[in-house]
């Protein structure tokens, strides 16, 4: 099992200690994850030990980890986006290995673009809405399915396969992941005026997923903001190569993602790259999500206004450095 495989199955032993799926729904999404039923009860009592030992670390609220971080100095208002967001489309566009699917959001007046990755659950109605948030703030957004070359995230009947299909891609070929994400930055640029700034934000195993992307080498984004994403923990892994300033959001009471925080911050010291760890101690895994059992309204809304103002400097940034378009 891979590091992102035990991740993934993880995940679920988590959510059932958590009182979100009951025993024998997580022993039945661990079979699909390829784990047995001894090894998923194992799982679990590791997870619930885990859980009653206490042990959730936690930075300030609301406030940077360690890092460089760029000096954000915006109003609230200037980087808080409605709940009422601009209408999606659903798009598909050449891949490296076929046709891709996703949802875009364009802004009437762009000022940049953002890629969007999604969670285990695939692109949800949830992550749809996050592209409109981004468009109705001036980012036009592209939200990837990565499951396009299996008909996309609507193909399978529930989060359970879909979260299977995603695990058995990360055990046998989990390069496609990045090449199909270059590709969609490349779809996004096309999509956007000339030069304009690209970001990228991905959510639990999206997060992971940006953190792939920037060991990758993607030297166009400009910015980047894995949400309570595991920083792949692998040896040799390095973020050189990159451009992105980035915002990595945790949840304070997340000890399982937050333990690849260390090694985070070592590859974003080593690359050079101007970052910001940033850690709500009241809020878990997820918390983002509005749809889900660990929302967090508090920490979403402060999480959004610094995601938005973060991407606003890193646009500052490069227009600084290329000239105003």
């Amino acid at each position: 099992m891979t590091e992102l495989q035990q991740y993934l199955a993880e995940e679920v032993a988590e959510d059932h200690v958590d009182g979100i799926i009951t025993r024998r729904e997580a022993i039945r999404r661990l079979g699909l994850l390829g784990v047995s039923a001894t090894a998923a009860s194992a799982m679990i009592a590791a997870e619930a030990a885990a859980k009653g030992g206490g042990g959730h670390g936690g930075g300030h609220d609301g406030g940077g980890g360690p890092g460089h971080g760029h000096g954000h100095g915006h109003a609230p208002e200037s980087a808080t986006s409605t709940w009422a967001p601009v209408p999606r489309e659903s798009i598909t566009f050449a891949g490296p290995n076929g046709t891709l699917m996703a949802a875009w959001a364009p802004a009437t007046t762009p000022r940049g673009g953002v890629l969007v990755i999604h969670e285990n659950r695939g692109l949800t109605e949830h992550i749809r809405t996050v592209a409109g948030r981004f468009a109705a703030s001036g980012y036009s957004a592209l939200a990837l399915d990565l499951l396009s070359e299996e008909g996309g995230t609507g193909a399978f009947p529930g989060e359970a396969e879909v979260a299977a299909k995603l695990s058995e891609i990360s055990g046998t070929t989990p390069e496609r992941f990045d090449n199909d994400m270059k590709a969609a930055v490349t779809e996004l640029a096309k999509r956007l005026p000339r030069k304009s700034s690209l970001g990228a934000i991905g959510f639990c195993f999206g997060g992971g997923m940006i953190w792939r992307l920037l060991a990758a080498k993607e030297p166009r984004l400009s910015a980047a903001a894995p949400f309570y994403g595991p920083f792949p923990t692998t040896p040799g892994v390095s973020l050189k190569g990159n451009k992105a300033a980035v915002l990595g959001v945790y949840g304070g009471l997340d000890a399982r993602v937050n333990g690849t925080m260390p090694a985070a911050k070592a590859a974003l010291d080593d690359a050079r790259l101007d970052y910001e760890l940033l850690t709500f101690n009241e809020a878990d895994h997820a918390f983002f999500n509005d749809t889900g059992a660990r929302f967090q309204v508090q920490a979403a809304g402060e999480a959004w206004r610094r995601v938005v103002g973060w991407f606003d400097d890193a646009r500052d940034d490069d227009d600084h450095d290329h000239g105003r378009r």
